[in-house]
């Protein structure tokens, strides 16, 4: 059986804003299943942001499970994610998921992978999913280069970069902030 997988989603902390957007596609071996999927979810009265990119089952599996944490630990982002983490490599159900977790606040942006690592990206973005390399170097050269961007502006073009040259990527957009 083919399975549904989402794609990219894009992450930025840039001048006391924090953006996170995704695409709206979902692919089944090689069509387009869906042009409008949310992957996009805010979470603890919106003060923490997250995206979710590979097997859509597996993605929601994941935030909820993140969301479970995030209530464990009083809404601590990384704590939250590192006992995710340390579930995810040991728990035999967890580790079949295929599916990655941006997550952010205020203050932080953190990668949940499937390998059970949590990474702080540097420069402040990150990237998963089929498109994600592109919309990172875009968002990288954008942050440069035009500094007087917000970040939600800075998520918009770099995704829609990646829209230009990923066929895993549609122009169908959600983003969200938190300033």
């Amino acid at each position: 059986m083919t399975r549904v997988r989402s794609t990219t989603v894009l992450a930025i902390v840039h001048n006391g804003e924090v953006a996170i957007g995704a695409d709206g596609q979902a692919t089944m071996g090689n069509y387009v299943a869906k042009s409008n999927v949310r992957k996009i979810r805010k979470l603890q009265e919106g003060k923490i942001v997250t995206g979710f990119a590979g097997s859509t089952a597996d993605a929601f599996t994941l935030l909820e499970r993140f969301d479970e944490k995030l209530n464990s630990y009083g809404g601590n982002m990384k704590r939250a994610a590192i006992e995710l983490a340390k579930d995810w490599r040991t728990d035999r159900y967890l580790r079949k998921l295929e599916a990655m977790l941006i997550t952010a606040d205020k203050d932080e942006l953190l990668v949940v992978s499937g390998t059970g690592d949590v990474l702080e990206p540097d420069h402040q973005i990150a990237a998963i999913g089929s498109g994600a390399m592109y919309a990172q170097a875009a968002a990288l050269a954008l942050k440069k280069h035009a500094s007087g961007l917000t970040a939600e502006e800075i998520v918009k073009e770099s995704l829609h970069i990646a829209a230009d040259i990923c066929i895993y990527t549609n122009h169908n957009l959600i983003i969200e902030t938190i300033k």
